[in-house]
């Protein structure tokens, strides 16, 4: 049984493509994380120069096709996890490499990434926003984040695991595969508010504020210091402890 979540890379404030895209995959393929690289995979590209092969993509892209965004996506991640004690780490690496070559059709290079160091196994899958020829790039859509279930979801199935019974959006799946009743976290619950509102495509900042308002989520700045307050709470949450994508830049 394994949750999905879809995660868009873009480019952070003060840094060029080139370090985040090196940071993003170092992280994936810690060694502390995958038992020294040994789950690590990779299609179309070699897992130890995938930031350079990406970026020498987008390279040929700009040359190809004469377009550049500056606040384009530059990868895109999905993380996937697994109920506790059902899968092993090879088993976890062949499923995320299979779900990713099935979602991607094969354009896409990418790398997967499993870690071991939670009581949950659970993959990083990493691929280039750039298609392998160069002339295209991916492009999120409505409706990715169930197309990522349903397929991970077949996936699972097809090799005889449990999957998510009649699923619910975000917290819900979250509490579900944890196999208990317990609340998310405050913090997994903003990160859900956000997706939910990013998928909905709003059209401007303003916007998107007030579709986490609809989710009872309520959004401060401060200087340069953005948070977010969940429907009943104290306290604001500082956008820093959401995560890198969660920053107001990403």
């Amino acid at each position: 049984m394994a949750t999905t979540r879809i995660i868009p890379m873009h480019v952070n404030k003060g840094k060029t493509i080139a370090q985040c895209l090196t940071e993003r995959t170092d992280y994936a393929k810690n060694p502390d994380k995958t038992e020294d690289g040994e789950y690590i995979s990779a299609y179309a590209c070699d897992a130890k120069t995938a930031d350079s092969e990406f970026l020498l993509s987008k390279r040929q892209y700009r040359q190809l096709t004469g377009r550049e965004q500056a606040s384009d996506v530059i990868a895109y991640q999905i993380r996937q996890s697994f109920k506790p004690g059902e899968v092993t780490p090879e088993e976890a690496n062949q499923l995320g490499y299979e779900f990713a070559r099935r979602f991607t059709k094969g354009d896409h290079a990418f790398i997967v990434c499993t870690h071991t160091d939670k009581q949950h196994i659970h993959n990083h899958i990493i691929w280039n926003s750039t298609t392998l020829d160069c002339t295209r790039k991916f492009r999120n859509f409505w409706g990715s984040t169930e197309a990522v279930r349903k397929l991970s979801d077949l996936v699972c199935m097809e090799h005889r695991l449990s999957v998510i019974e009649n699923p619910k959006p975000c917290s819900k799946s979250y509490n579900k595969w944890r196999g208990e009743r317990a609340e998310p976290t405050q913090l997994e619950q903003v990160r859900s508010a956000i997706d939910a509102a990013l998928s909905q495509k709003p059209a401007d900042w303003d916007a998107f504020v007030a579709l986490l308002a609809e989710n009872g989520c309520e959004v401060k700045r401060r200087g340069k210091t953005l948070s977010f307050r969940g429907a009943g709470w104290e306290r604001f949450i500082r956008a820093d402890r959401l995560g890198e994508n969660y920053l107001e830049a990403a």
